[in-house]
């Protein structure tokens, strides 16, 4: 493998009126970006152009092209979706807002199947306003799961960055199922993906993992929920006796509290917020990643930003951070391949 192999990237712009164009574009001027990577922007010509103006990058141009086979390892470039034209209502959901973006996944998708790009960026989308009889999903992550993954095979959501990796059992579900959902086999299922991915995505040797528990103070022997003693403790003694480092189950309160994640490599939460607070508290600029597929997906760990679209004023930091992340995992799996 080549150190100064350059991967190409397909980009999808996300949804139109919220801080995408920003921080793509924003992105692509770091010319240390450029030299690592060919990005393909799966995106709208005009809207583009607009942000450009708007946010007054009229040095920025992208070349536009009809596939990523065209793309030029030089310059950014742009594929057009969609040839009439889109009105742009800055910080506002809408519907062609939503269709834009879900046509934007399906052809990058589609192009990441064929080979024709390596890998796949995303920009926030409105999970509401996406919402199609095609696209079903609550988040990237089960999109991305269906798309490349199917009926059998599954994929862990992850927040990413410098000194903190966290996995989540469960991803969008309504807090009231989530202790009916959670059971030993999908608790063990997540572990080995997450011990899985350090060991190819992220290039760790014999990774340790800790594994938080689903009620307060890890369940107090049973006197404040059994979870613990009946699902999650047999899981990761499952683990261990297939020589998975994982140790728990931690009340999260405590765990975080007191600097313990420091300590292991990933920590695997039971739930969307219990792992997503004490990762957003700690990192602003952080990377969500879609483990356990045969195909790498990253994104910035933020939102739509409608409240400061179009005002020149989103960091683009993490869309950054996803660029380099996706890089990182193509080279660690060549290594370790």
């Amino acid at each position: 493998m080549s150190e100064n192999k350059v991967y190409k990237l397909g980009i999808t712009h996300g949804d139109l009126n919220g801080v995408g164009y920003e921080v793509i574009i924003k992105s692509l001027c770091d010319n240390k970006i450029m030299e690592l990577c060919t990005p393909v922007v799966y995106g709208l010509s005009k809207v583009s152009s607009f942000y450009r103006k708007n946010l007054d990058m009229q040095d920025f141009t992208f070349q536009f092209i009809k596939n990523a086979e065209q793309a030029n390892s030089k310059k950014p470039s742009l594929i057009n979706l969609y040839e009439e034209e889109v009105k742009v209502e800055v910080g506002t959901s809408t519907k062609i807002a939503g269709q834009m973006a879900e046509r934007a996944l399906y052809a990058a998708g589609r192009d990441l199947k064929n080979k024709q790009i390596d890998a796949i960026v995303t920009a926030p989308i409105n999970k509401e306003n996406i919402q199609s009889d095609k696209f079903v999903f609550p988040g990237h992550t089960e999109f991305f799961e269906h798309y490349f993954g199917g009926s059998e095979r599954k994929a862990l959501m992850m927040m990413v960055s410098d000194d903190l990796r966290v996995g989540f059992v469960t991803n969008h579900q309504p807090f009231g199922q989530i202790a009916s959902i959670i059971n030993k086999h999908l608790v063990y299922q997540k572990i080995e993906i997450l011990n899985n991915t350090l060991l190819r995505d992220f290039g760790v040797a014999n990774p340790k993992i800790a594994v938080l528990s689903l009620n307060p103070h890890a369940g107090d022997n049973g006197l404040v929920g059994n979870e613990e003693k009946e699902i999650i403790g047999p899981a990761i003694e499952l683990a261990f006796q297939n020589h998975i480092n994982a140790f728990g189950p931690f009340s999260a309160d405590g765990f975080f509290g007191s600097g313990t994640y420091k300590k292991f490599d990933a920590v695997l939460a039971m739930y969307h917020d219990q792992g997503m607070l004490p990762f957003k508290l700690l990192h602003t600029e952080g990377v969500n990643f879609t483990a356990g597929l045969p195909v790498v997906h990253t994104a910035p760990g933020h939102g739509t930003a409608y409240d400061i679209a179009g005002q020149n004023q989103a960091d683009a930091q993490a869309m950054r951070n996803a660029i380099y992340l996706a890089i990182d995992i193509l080279r660690n799996r060549e290594r370790f391949q």
